[in-house]
């Protein structure tokens, strides 16, 4: 029986699927098999997963139920104890199953464990920005205020905590559905963190994530759910969820085709309203920053801009080694 298993759920997703695939199979430990989930794709995603000779890897095939319901298929098909989630078109450096697998081991009291994640760009290239949390323990109030965990494709969980606090919510399809079911994970168990990038995070201009309108429907959904139950003292960091979530809308319509800064503005203006201290933030300042950028640049001035500083940044990353 392996001990861990990987779940890869896949939509359309052959154009990054193979790079994606040979990061996982690359990995220094060994004792692992990968179920990847064809979520009713409609490209060449079947059969590339088909011809794999790889026994190790299983494909299932099933229609298009979103990112929630691919992930909740892979785990009811897992025969690892720990399982590992990695979204189709990011990278794991060789050594994040053996760091995250052994921690696991040593640690049975702990739920789960995340990585450093570094953010690459379509073509694979690093775009300098690293995401370094520190947060151990009992995380449940820091990941409130945000998801720690970064992304889908970072966390390796102990398969017992499915069993206790159940699977990943389909109503939430793609958006946030990971945080929330990190936030469950983290109201019964500790977390550890292996402070290392071991996850490359992979940016696309039509990523899903990009679509800020559902999304923010789904962090009200998350939010009302975290803060259901908690009690009173504890209700004061729900305001600082509110604005946590919109300081990460605001980003979204920037990151869209359409550039539109001024929805920036209104999210980060309700930001402010429900916790006036995010205004101090460097994520804020930063927005601010970008939004201005936009209007008095436009969007081809934005551009050029953004890529003179991503030059920088990997720049400075490198001199940093």
């Amino acid at each position: 029986m392996p001990k861990v298993s990987v779940v890869i759920p896949a939509y359309n997703a052959i154009a990054y699927l193979p790079e994606t695939m040979e990061s996982v199979l690359n990995q220094t430990f060994n004792s692992f098999e990968v179920i990847v989930v064809n979520d009713g794709s409609l490209d060449k995603t079947e059969q590339w997963v088909a011809q794999i000779q790889d026994p190790r890897v299983k494909l299932i095939s099933q229609e298009n139920q979103g990112l929630s319901g691919a992930r909740n298929t892979g785990i009811l098909h897992a025969r690892g104890d720990y399982i590992a989630f990695l979204d189709s078109d990011d990278i794991w450096e060789p050594t994040k199953l053996e760091k995250q697998a052994s921690i696991l081991d040593e640690h049975p009291e702990v739920g789960l464990v995340y990585t450093w994640v570094a953010y690459i760009n379509e073509q694979s290239q690093s775009t300098g920005k690293v995401f370094k949390h520190q947060a151990e323990g009992d995380v449940w109030k820091k990941l409130t205020e945000h998801n720690i965990v970064e992304c889908g494709s970072v966390a390796m969980v102990r398969r017992s905590c499915f069993e206790t606090c159940g699977v990943f919510d389909r109503t939430l399809v793609s958006f946030v559905e990971d945080w929330d079911m990190w936030l469950r994970i983290a109201s019964k168990y500790p977390f550890k963190v292996v402070k290392e990038p071991l996850v490359y995070y992979r940016q696309r201009s039509n990523s899903a994530s990009k679509n800020w309108e559902a999304m923010a429907q789904s962090f009200q959904i998350v939010i009302e759910k975290a803060f259901a139950s908690v009690p009173t003292e504890l209700q004061y960091l729900k305001n600082r969820s509110y604005a946590s979530a919109n300081l990460c809308l605001a980003w979204k319509p920037l990151q869209n085709q359409q550039k539109d800064y001024q929805k920036t503005i209104y999210f980060l203006k309700q930001a402010s309203n429900y916790y006036p201290g995010i205004r101090f933030s460097k994520e804020f300042i930063r927005l601010r920053i970008a939004a201005i950028t936009m209007r008095w640049l436009g969007n081809n001035g934005y551009k050029q801009l953004l890529t003179i500083f991503h030059t920088l940044r990997r720049y400075a990353v490198a001199i940093a080694r």
